[in-house]
């Protein structure tokens, strides 16, 4: 039977984007309006780098979430907690202002009254960021501050593969670079691709090992389907760190779709060595360029590999190529579980229509084929 695949592999970006989210405000009954406070901080990974982009601070009061922050590009955030009860964010991201100077000792223009300071006895503030978890820092205060600095709230990453999503290199940027980075992807959020490609030019100009930004810089030229140049600055991603994950799935991606069958098995076993263990996606396109390639027995121990790792069955697709394989070795029982596994994780996928018709044939051959010996 024909190798007949079809693979359409969705965006692969693991790491989802923070959008600044409004903050609630809640009512009190407190009395008086009394003095503002400002609790300022700044969130940081766990190696002291700044955050891969902007980052939600909540206040959690008794196990509630209540107002939220967002902090602008290098971590820092301002809380502002209205003394009557009516409790504000202040948005570094979205020109707020900045953050109080954070050598300036603390202020305290004197104890107004109770309910402010009693009001924060159980609260916390906390980051949030998909992929990591946040250290938390208390909020209880002894009496109403101008500024009260929390000091540094850490991420921690889940797993290694959240680690891999972000460039040791972000950390030795000089500040012009950073600049200018932080600059492109502000350009990149309001989807000015022009502005984008320019700054994050900039960013590689003042500091050429700046992965991060290369990275980027190849996702503004997709966006303006400059193909070439958008595989060139992946590539000087790879080179400036070798463990940065992101430049290996766009570049397995731009060579699936461009049939590059040589590259795709380059870049996927590429990706699967950098980190073995949370990528199913890549064991599905390294299954697919080794078939086009006639590498039939490692396609199919990839595909397996990568259903072994799919705990969450994020990647169906790996059964359905596992059932093509097997069906063309005449494994026809294996290859019908195989599609009733597909036909159970995307009943509503393209192919199910096809597998759905290739079923019945593959189990009443497999009733045919003596059992062997």
């Amino acid at each position: 039977m024909r190798l007949f695949l079809f693979i359409s592999v969705a965006s692969l970006s693991l790491v989802p984007s923070m959008r600044a989210q409004s903050a609630s405000q809640t009512s009190n009954t407190a009395g008086p309006a009394q003095s503002t406070v400002f609790f300022s901080g700044e969130v940081l990974l766990e190696d002291g780098s700044a955050p891969p982009t902007t980052v939600i601070v909540q206040q959690i009061c008794s196990g509630t979430a209540r107002e939220s922050v967002v902090t602008d590009a290098q971590g820092h955030f301002t809380l502002k907690v209205d003394g009557g009860g009516d409790k504000n964010t202040a948005d570094a991201s979205q020109g707020s202002g900045p953050p109080p100077d954070l050598n300036k000792p603390m202020g305290n223009s004197s104890i107004y009254s109770q309910p402010v300071t009693s009001s924060l006895r159980d609260c916390e503030l906390q980051a949030v960021l998909a992929g990591y978890r946040s250290d938390r820092a208390g909020m209880a205060i002894k009496s109403t501050l101008d500024n009260v600095r929390v000091g540094t709230i850490l991420l921690h990453p889940l797993t290694r593969a959240a680690a891999a999503t972000i460039s040791a290199t972000t950390v030795e940027a000089p500040s012009r670079a950073r600049k200018a980075y932080d600059k492109g992807m502000l350009a990149a959020k309001a989807q000015k691709w022009d502005a984008a490609v320019n700054e994050f030019t900039n960013a590689t100009t003042v500091y050429p090992k700046f992965a991060a930004a290369w990275y980027e810089l190849g996702l503004a030229h997709q966006n303006r389907n400059e193909l070439p140049d958008a595989d060139a600055a992946f590539k000087e991603a790879l080179k400036s760190d070798p463990k940065y994950v992101k430049p290996y799935q766009s570049l397995t991606a731009s060579s699936y779709k461009q049939e590059q069958w040589a590259d795709l098995d380059n870049y996927s076993t590429q990706w699967i060595q950098l980190d073995p263990d949370d990528f199913p996606a890549a064991y599905l396109f390294s299954a697919f360029a080794k078939a086009k390639r006639g590498k039939v027995d490692e396609a199919e121990q990839a595909a397996r590999q990568g259903i072994r790792i799919d705990k969450d069955h994020s990647v169906p697709k790996l059964n359905y190529v596992l059932g093509i394989l097997l069906m063309q070795k005449k494994a026809y029982a294996e290859s019908a579980q195989c599609f009733r596994a597909y036909l159970q994780q995307a009943p509503n996928s393209n192919e199910a229509v096809i597998v759905r018709d290739q079923l019945p044939k593959l189990e009443a051959a497999a009733a045919q084929k003596p059992a062997q010996p």
